[in-house]
């Protein structure tokens, strides 16, 4: 079943605090529509893989230590020679972000030369923040309640309140996700009413 001739691929920019469950609204999104989903940090682990771009210049950066013994990075070491560091972390996110700025946008132009989907998501904690907004056709905030992510982050990956906190800081405010964000979604009181508010949407475009 092929696109209608009447209709292009929409790219949606998925994005929202810690914890406020994107990856299950993106798991529900990609078992109903005909849609492609990137994740950003998917997308960056992939970029970091031995002969990919970001590979020689971290390991140049951050020494050969942060390598396993099979020769991959080691996500874990690679963390421990940025902590503590903020020269450090802004050297190595000016290598993996446009890596993957890049991918992400070879991905779209791909799609959009195949013709076979309705909508392409990208998922990314950072996008507002990495320049996404002039690459997608719309920005999703999925919102939910501070409490509410903070009890889920406790169960869900059993994160300490002292990792959440810092976390919580680190990212965009409530206000700034809705300045930015044309659509927002929301997933506080159950994951059937949040899909229930994706449907009507995607459902306009169909």
């Amino acid at each position: 079943m092929r696109q209608s001739d009447h209709r292009r691929m929409r790219v949606i920019g998925i994005t929202g605090g810690v914890g406020s469950g994107k990856s299950a609204l993106l798991a529900y999104i990609r078992e109903n529509y005909r849609c492609k989903v990137l994740l950003a940090d998917e997308v960056a682990h992939q970029m970091t893989e031995p002969g990919q771009p970001c590979y020689e210049k971290l390991t140049a950066l951050l020494s050969p230590e942060i390598l396993q013994e099979d020769g991959r990075i080691h996500k874990g070491r690679m963390a421990a020679e940025i902590f503590g560091s903020r020269e450090r972390l802004e050297a190595v996110n000016d290598i993996i972000h446009p890596a993957v700025k890049e991918k992400i946008l070879e991905e779209i132009r791909r799609a959009k030369e195949e013709g076979k989907l309705d909508f392409l998501f990208v998922e990314a904690a950072l996008l507002i923040e990495d320049g996404y907004l002039d690459i997608v056709d719309e920005m999703w905030y999925i919102y939910t309640a501070k409490d509410v992510r903070w009890r889920r982050l406790k169960e869900s990956r059993n994160y300490s309140d002292e990792k959440i906190k810092a976390i919580m800081e680190s990212q965009l405010t409530d206000e700034a996700f809705r300045k930015y964000c044309s659509v927002v979604i929301d997933n506080n009181e159950n994951m059937k009413t949040a899909m229930e508010q994706i449907d009507r949407r995607l459902g306009e475009y169909l």
